[in-house]
């Protein structure tokens, strides 16, 4: 087995175990009366992510990918510890949707001390160093490009929901 396709073998069993924890945590919200917001991307956002692994397998079979550079390798391992951090800051928090549990206050430790959304910078790492790892450059620059968009339009709407949450409600005298 060659280094490329044994990344990608750990990366798609990576991805399976967390549509597993995801949907098991979103199942935990909804009975807990969490509430979703702005599904209608969602969609969207699975295929973006299905068609960036199944494309790279597809190149790793056609024999299209280089035998892996090892430093940006290095920066996806990286990248693997951050969003094992952002999985364990959120515990049963952490789902692929927008879910708004109400009264729940907002994380605010682990990476979330630095940064508003770190699982999506993770994710926009990930899906440009992997493939310029493999010597796909046009691959990593198209669908970086697309999960910004869909990016763009998921922050905002996750942005507005949690808006409520984040802000501080007046005191009464």
């Amino acid at each position: 087995m060659t280094l490329a396709i044994a990344v990608l073998l750990f990366v798609t069993l990576q991805r399976g175990a967390e549509l597993v924890l995801a949907r098991r945590n979103t199942t935990q919200l909804l009975k807990q009366g969490a509430v979703e917001v702005a599904p209608g991307h969602y969609p969207l956002i699975v295929a973006l992510h299905a068609a960036w692994l199944i494309g790279l397998w597809i190149a790793a079979i056609a024999g299209r990918i280089s035998a892996p550079d090892l430093p940006l390798l290095a920066v996806f391992a990286i990248l693997q510890g951050l969003r094992l951090w952002v999985l364990v800051t959120l515990g049963t928090r952490w789902t692929t949707r927008i879910l708004v549990m109400p009264g729940a206050p907002l994380i605010r430790r682990g990476p979330y001390r630095f940064l508003n959304h770190p699982n999506y910078a993770v994710v926009a790492g990930e899906l440009l160093v992997l493939p310029l790892a493999f010597g796909l450059p046009w691959y990593a620059v198209a669908f970086s490009s697309l999960n910004a968009v869909l990016l763009w339009i998921r922050i905002a709407a996750e942005d507005r929901a949690l808006r409520p949450i984040d802000t501080p409600s007046p005191r009464s005298s």
